[in-house]
């Protein structure tokens, strides 16, 4: 058990059957009242995000999250397998518990797989990914008054706004967190 006025960025927890991970927390304390912790946490299996309140000095249950390092082997219709690079185990998750993480997975790529008591959360991307420009708009000539920027494609069909001076077949490194440019590789 955890006090909720303990919680921090990235501590997960179990509240009412939900499984949560805690993205900011805000402690509020008046005279007159007791403390109220209202924490930004993310569902773990809905993937939704909320604000859950407690009174300060509640106690939650901690979760111990499992990572497995796994490599991405292919898509297969309705899921993507994953295959453990010690054991050889393969798993599948459905897309759809994926849609965001596709933009960012490649082919052969080593990702961290998330799992709650044998439960397969997810894929824990790295922060920035490096990806490969497969089609990128001309630069128009003069158009630099400002930080102009223009349309690219990326090797997985993810479509990113880059620098002009970004070309076709440079590999760029994008934020798996917002999904925006972050410089070349």
């Amino acid at each position: 058990m955890i006090i909720v006025n303990d919680l921090k960025p990235g501590t997960s927890f179990i509240y009412e059957g939900n499984l949560y991970v805690t993205l900011s927390t805000s402690l509020n304390k008046t005279a007159m009242r007791q403390m109220v912790v209202k924490a930004h946490a993310k569902d773990l299996r809905t993937g939704t995000i909320k604000d859950v309140v407690f009174t300060g000095g509640d106690k939650v249950e901690t979760a111990l999250i499992e990572k497995n390092e796994m490599q991405y082997l292919y898509d297969a219709g309705d899921d993507l397998v994953f295959m453990d690079t010690t054991t050889y185990d393969q798993i599948e998750i459905p897309k759809s518990r994926l849609e965001w993480e596709m933009n960012f997975l490649k082919p052969n790529d080593n990702v961290n797989i998330t799992s709650y008591e044998g439960e397969i959360l997810g894929v824990a991307l790295p922060d920035k990914v490096a990806l490969k420009v497969v089609e990128a708009e001309q630069a128009v000539k003069g158009d630099t008054a400002t930080a102009a920027q223009k349309n690219a494609i990326l090797e997985t069909g993810w479509q990113v706004k880059v620098p002009l001076f970004i070309q076709q077949d440079e590999i760029i490194t994008v934020s798996t967190v917002d999904g925006k440019y972050c410089g070349r590789a």
